[in-house]
């Protein structure tokens, strides 16, 4: 969190205070300082992936590629792609709580130019499919025939138009009774190698449709879709039978015409678009996320959950206000965590006139005591960071505790949005672990149980830093922070990533990243007063609005977390809104059981 101006305005504050002011006839009353303050955290959603490039023609493609089978290895007819020979399956466990009889297959693409948006997409679907069972993930053009049969579900992600998919990848959905999700690109070829498509399935595909659709409506929700991703076009479907297929899901245009976003008919489900590329917190990716969830777990439970998460506490916090914050929660009955950073440090004295400030946990003791207050109040203490900046440069803001970067750099551009750059120079397993161990060194030293839940500062790290964390930790509470190219054909772990190919995800219930780590959710938020660094003001109001959106998803935890120095007035109005919404609160020890 950037610090109140009770230390003195900083350059970006002086800024946020003259922001708040000028809203203040607009938003009610309000103190300059509370308009200041706000965890700002740079949001992953504001930098997502890109969606494929346009597809050719808006008609759908006449010859199709398709590679006949030969044993252990393919060759290419139409297209002169040649597959690598089959690997080892690269297996996946679920998330505690899965569906222990479920097991999904989640394929992609890899050709062509773009082929490596294929990977990431992957990894996108296959961490959803945790929550309901474990998976196997692999390039569909290394499908084995018969391969289907050892899956409860099929999910395929169409990223590259005409990706020659073998023939027996075909066949084998077009044969089975087992649930498949298909995304995208490519379903021509699977219509065309069907006898009778419209017959089995009820519905057609037909064309791309280009209109300026930004609005997907599931289960009476209506869900935003970016204007970035209107250029890749919206695969149209017609539905010839309607007693055989139905729309799931219609995105509207501009002028108020619609067409069909998810249909299905039949096992098959049709999603006519990448829900991967420009999300946000209210988009469309949340109907796909409902989606891949009737395959990996058709018998998903339909809980109504709650976490809330008090973000960015460190030493110079109100003891006052932290046991406040306590009182309220525990009044309502409602169970909390605590993402606390262990050591403060402002190494160049940027809130204390240059004079440099380093405060250990126990050398504050009233500070220690309230956080003590919070356990016995139902409070549990997550590790945010061991310092929550990095040496003792500005990443990118201030060097100081709460406001920077610790395992990334960062900078803000000429435009003012914080750009991720790479892992920090020293990155390293040992460097990372030294971090990890003096964080719980000063948990231990100023009296406290060790976390067993780690939150990256601003949710970000590397490959190696999320290795580490998944190694001294039960579970993460993050939005996940990913670099194509560590899961080559699907095997994670085994490529080098690239760091110039960023993607964030977040997650409305607990899963299992291909990191190996338990992630507990974290999908609607904070409470931020004024605009910074190109993210707009962020109000309960808006935060219950996400809550709304997430509701389409079976199963959904509705996750936030809010910085302690705000007016306790914006915690109650989340909290209590989202209890009137019929969702209860509940320990991170019961989301981390499934």
């Amino acid at each position: 969190m950037l610090r109140p101006s009770l230390r003195g305005p900083s350059r970006f504050q002086t800024f946020l205070i003259s922001a708040a002011l000028a809203l203040l006839a607009a938003s009610g009353p309000m103190s300059a300082v509370h308009a200041a303050q706000g965890s700002m955290m740079p949001r992953l959603d504001r930098a997502p992936l890109p969606a494929p490039p346009p597809p050719p023609q808006a008609a759908l493609p006449k010859v199709r590629a398709v590679i006949e089978q030969a044993p252990r290895t393919w060759r290419t007819l139409a297209r002169g792609v040649t597959a690598a020979t089959t690997s080892a399956p690269n297996a996946y466990a679920a998330a505690p709580g899965a569906n222990p009889n479920q097991n999904t297959l989640v394929l992609y693409d890899v050709t062509g130019q773009w082929g490596w948006l294929g990977e990431a997409y992957g990894v996108m679907a296959g961490n959803l499919v945790t929550h309901g069972s474990k998976y196997t993930m692999h390039p569909a053009i290394n499908y084995v025939a018969g391969e289907l049969s050892n899956y409860t579900g099929l999910i395929y992600i169409g990223s590259t138009y005409g990706e020659p998919l073998p023939a027996a990848l075909l066949n084998d959905v077009l044969a089975t009774t087992k649930p498949v999700l298909w995304m995208n690109d490519n379903i021509w070829q699977l219509s065309a190698q069907a006898a009778n498509f419209a017959g089995q399935y009820g519905f057609t595909p037909m064309y791309f449709d280009f209109s300026n659709t930004l609005t997907v409506t599931y289960k009476g929700v209506a869900l935003q879709r970016n204007a970035l991703a209107v250029p890749s076009g919206l695969l149209q479907t017609t539905i010839n039978d309607p007693t055989k297929a139905q729309a799931l899901a219609v995105a509207t245009n501009d002028t108020g015409g619609t067409v069909n976003w998810a249909t299905r008919g039949a096992n098959l489900t049709y999603i006519g678009e990448i829900p991967f590329s420009y999300t946000g917190m209210n988009d469309r990716y949340l109907a796909a996320i409902d989606l891949i969830g009737n395959v990996s777990n058709p018998n998903m439970p339909s809980r109504k959950r709650a976490l809330v998460r008090i973000e960015d506490v460190d030493v110079e916090d109100s003891p006052a206000q932290l046991r406040a914050i306590a009182d309220y929660l525990y009044s309502k009955n409602v169970p909390f965590s605590v993402a606390l950073i262990p050591y403060y440090v402002d190494p160049n004295g940027y809130y204390n006139n240059g004079v440099p400030v380093s405060i250990h946990l126990y050398q504050n003791k009233t500070f220690v005591s309230a956080l003590k207050y919070m356990v016995a109040r139902g409070g549990v203490m997550m590790m945010h960071g061991y310092t929550h900046q990095y040496s003792n440069i500005d990443n990118p803001y201030t060097a100081v505790s709460g406001d920077d970067f610790e395992f990334y750099t960062a900078h803000i551009d000429a435009s003012n949005s914080v750009i991720f750059d790479t892992p920090v120079p020293v990155d390293s397993a040992s460097w990372t672990m030294g971090r990890v161990a003096n964080g719980f060194q000063e948990f231990a030293k100023a009296g406290l149980a060790l976390p067993t839940v780690f939150v990256p500062p601003h949710y970000a790290a590397s490959a190696i830093d999320y290795q580490v964390f998944q190694s001294q930790f039960q579970a993460m509470s993050q939005r996940d922070l990913y670099a194509v190219g560590w899961c080559p054909n699907g095997a994670c772990g085994t490529g080098t990533p690239d760091y110039t190919k960023i993607y964030g995800q977040f997650y409305p219930y607990l899963v299992r990243n291909v990191f190996g780590s338990m992630v507990l959710p974290e999908q609607l938020g904070d409470v931020e007063l004024v605009e910074y660094n190109n993210n707009p003001p962020r109000f309960p109001a808006d935060i219950l609005s996400s809550a709304n959106c997430n509701t389409v998803i079976q199963d959904s935890v509705q996750s936030f977390f809010i910085d302690p120095t705000l007016d306790i007035s914006y915690l109650k109005q989340i909290v209590e809104g989202l209890q009137a919404m019929g969702y209860t609160f509940v320990s991170v020890s019961v989301i981390e059981k499934g």
